[in-house]
């Protein structure tokens, strides 16, 4: 298990990691998800031991992962795939941090057949790799001691489609033989089919946690009438935030009742109002990140 309690970090004035809890279960894939600059990587820096805390507390198998003798055979880490050794081969670097974690040398073979890296792939220098051979010489590296957790910081970067696939197997089938996942990516089409639990963060906090269930189900009310416009400036006017659906109307962060009485008010005539359908992850993950993110939405239709 990770547990994460009141984790922050700060660079002078700069509050990067921001009062940050939460606990990551056996059996379960956990995924990161955050606008770029949110603070996934520092936070999964900071529960590796490799970026000191300012305050609060990570623990990784119920440690400081610090202190956990021989960590590679209690944790996985993958948080850049780039921070390898270039002039070593594949198989150079997996040998050797096999000897250094007292492991049969046979792990070597059986991790690079795993991951899909050939024998004639294994002996190149990682200088010649490919991003995605990269990634998966990391996976194989945080797989080798057969710890009980994994993190990973974007590991499906570089991967092509059947990579992802594989990737999303492998994953699945670590939990559900008991692992504990936590799962960094950009990919929230991946993330929405691999993982259990999510947690979303922006600007160094958490702006929401819980099952994959449980924050795809909020997706607000469903609305149309028979002037869109007078609707947007009617719910504008009520202080409601909307969004333009795909077929026309909004989904709007209210319930029926205060849409209802904004239209009555307007006199708007609706013809459609009721609870939102499930929200696809990239639709939410945009709705609980949308005061966080560098780009303006209005030009894809949020109206906010």
């Amino acid at each position: 298990m990770i547990a994460v309690e009141n984790l922050t970090k700060k660079y002078a004035d700069h509050v990067a990691v921001d009062d940050v809890s939460f606990v990551c279960k056996p059996g379960r894939v956990t995924g990161f998800l955050g606008p770029n600059g949110a603070g996934k990587s520092t936070t999964m820096r900071m529960i590796a031991g490799l970026t000191p805390v300012s305050e609060g507390v990570a623990t990784v198998g119920g440690a400081d992962y610090r202190s956990i003798p021989n960590p590679g055979t209690q944790v996985g880490v993958l948080l850049d795939a780039s921070a390898q050794h270039a002039g070593r081969t594949g198989a150079e670097i997996l040998r050797l941090n096999a000897l250094a974690m007292g492991l049969p040398t046979h792990r070597v073979a059986e991790m690079l057949e795993l991951v899909s890296l050939s024998p004639q792939e294994a002996g190149r220098r990682v200088r010649n790799y490919s991003l995605g051979m990269r990634q998966r010489l990391g996976i194989a590296n945080a797989l080798l001691g057969d710890p009980r957790i994994l993190i990973l910081d974007e590991p499906a970067n570089g991967l092509d489609p059947a990579g992802i696939h594989w990737m999303r197997s492998l994953l699945r089938d670590y939990a559900d033989r008991g692992g504990t996942v936590l799962l960094s990516s950009h990919l929230l089409h991946e993330i929405e089919i691999v993982a259990d639990e999510i947690i979303v963060i922006g600007r160094g906090r958490i702006v929401a946690q819980g099952t994959k269930d449980e924050l795809l189900a909020g997706a607000g009310t469903r609305v149309r009438s028979l002037d869109d416009t007078a609707l947007f400036d009617a719910l504008q006017a009520a202080g409601v935030r909307t969004r333009a659906a795909d077929n026309g109307g909004f989904t709007a962060d209210a319930q029926p009742e205060e849409i209802g009485r904004a239209a009555a008010r307007a006199g708007v005539v609706l013809i459609e109002l009721r609870p939102g359908d499930g929200a696809r992850l990239e639709e939410r993950f945009l709705q609980l990140t949308v005061d966080t993110q560098r780009e303006n939405h209005t030009a894809r239709g949020d109206f906010s």
